[in-house]
This record gives C-alpha cells, sequence and structure tokens, in this order.
C-alpha cells in the first residue's frame, strides 16, 4: 500500500482516519465456532474450501506468488484473509492479512510489521523465520516492496532492506520507521480470519505499536532524491488507479 505522491490522498491515511471505528464486538450468539480438521490441525473458522487453498501455501514463496497473482485494489477496505479469497483481490494491508493467515495455518505465528513513511503510505510485511533469521511476504504496487528472503538476523536489518526501494511519486525516500511484530492471534476475538466486516482493529493494532526509527531526523533532511532508473525499476508492474 503505497501513496501515490503528497498530494493525492493514500489509502493508509484513509485507514488511518477510520481508527476511530473499533472492529465491531461479536456477539457470542453469532460467533463462529472453530472448525477442527480430521487430523486434529485447528481450521479457525476458514471454511473448507480456503482453509484448503491456505494450507497449500506450504512455503513462503507460494504465499508470495499467491498474493502476487491478486489483482491490486485501491479500495477503503480492510478484508479479512477469508473475504479476500472470496474477491480474489487485495491492497497491501490485505495481502499481508492473507499471508499471515497461510503461514498460520502451516504452523507459523501470525506475525505483521508496519513500515512506517513520511509523506507516503505505510507498508505491511508479513514475517516469518527460517534458522532464527527473518524474512518477509508483502504485496505491493511497486516491485521493489515484496519478498524477503529469510536472512536478515533482526526486524532493523529486514526493514532497511526496504529502504532504497521506498519512495513516492516525486522520487523521495520515504522509510523512517519500523514496528515490533505483532501477533494476529491477540486479535482472535475479532474475527479477524474470517470477518465479514473490514478488519479495522488491525491497522489500529499496527498503528499503535511501538516504532523505532531507522536513522536520526537529520539523516532524513539530507537524503538524496531516488534517480530515474531506479525509480522506473520499481514502478515495473504498476497498477494503475
Amino acid at each position: 500500500m503505497r501513496l501515490l505522491g503528497a498530494d493525492v490522498p493514500s489509502q493508509f491515511d484513509i485507514i488511518a482516519a477510520t481508527l476511530r471505528r473499533s472492529c465491531a464486538p461479536v456477539l457470542p450468539s453469532r460467533q463462529t465456532p472453530k472448525r477442527v480438521l480430521r487430523n486434529s490441525h485447528p481450521a479457525f473458522g476458514l471454511t473448507p474450501e480456503n482453509l484448503r487453498t491456505l494450507r497449500s501455501l506450504k512455503t513462503p514463496i507460494k504465499i508470495q506468488k499467491f498474493i502476487d497473482a491478486l489483482p491490486y485494489q485501491y479500495a477503503d477496505t480492510a478484508l479479512s484473509p477469508q473475504r479476500a479469497l472470496q474477491k480474489r483481490k487485495g491492497h497491501c494491508l490485505e495481502g499481508a492479512l492473507l499471508a499471515a493467515a497461510a503461514l498460520r495455518v502451516n504452523g507459523q505465528p501470525p506475525l505483521l510489521m508496519d513500515l512506517e513513511a513520511v509523506r507516503d503510505d505505510d507498508h505491511v510485511v508479513a514475517l516469518y523465520r527460517e534458522r532464527g533469521l527473518w524474512g518477509g511476504i508483502a504485496k505491493s504496487n511497486f516491485a521493489g516492496l515484496r519478498f524477503r528472503a529469510p536472512v536478515y538476523r533482526t526486524l532493523r536489518e529486514l526493514a532497511l532492506s526496504y529502504f532504497e526501494h521506498y519512495y513516492n511519486l516525486r522520487g523521495e525516500r520515504t522509510l523512517r520507521a519500523y514496528s515490533r511484530p505483532v501477533d494476529l492471534a491477540g486479535l482472535d476475538s475479532e474475527n479477524w480470519m474470517t470477518s465479514e466486516k473490514d478488519v479495522w482493529c488491525v491497522p489500529e493494532r499496527l498503528i499503535a505499536a511501538r516504532h523505532y526509527a531507522l536513522f536520526p531526523d537529520k539523516v532524513a533532511r539530507t537524503l538524496p532524491r531516488l534517480d530515474r532508473r531506479s525509480f522506473e525499476a520499481g514502478m515495473h508492474g504498476r497498477v494503475n488507479h
């Protein structure tokens, strides 16, 4: 999810503006019981078809290819993974939610990290670990803000790997901070995986999470703009409004 320039309203700005709306509480009588597979793996309330789809994405690269194939949409939405699978489309937040859900049904925790920017949208990355090293899965309209192999010792290293690819249409390098991991299991009571309503509680939790600056403000003030060749490379495959 990226800004199209400082003069154009961003999706994440729209989401942030709606944060006064928390996810609607789910009445006990309407709660969806967690389906359980015969082999005792939880289904988290997903339909059998959607559960099969997510469980088939057994590796991070398979998850990335799946969310890459979904059409990118510009919309004021926060679709749950189940709804995104039904609609077969999504933006950065929804892609990260889908990735987190796929990781979860395959045995990993559903972790997200928020990348915070200035004059630009925040970006959301689903986190995974292999052999103690961090990697990332993300959907983006910009080529360089997607998959990261698990080679990063810290989340700061992982976040910095997005720096050169994170820019607005003015060519300004806009990434400034990253959040601690947000475990979406803490939002299970909000049915974040299956809700029929937009799960605004997720961006609420991401924005509220503690963030860490990547470098001092005095460094940010002297950053050069991106060169034209790098700018155009990052725009490869971009979907316009």
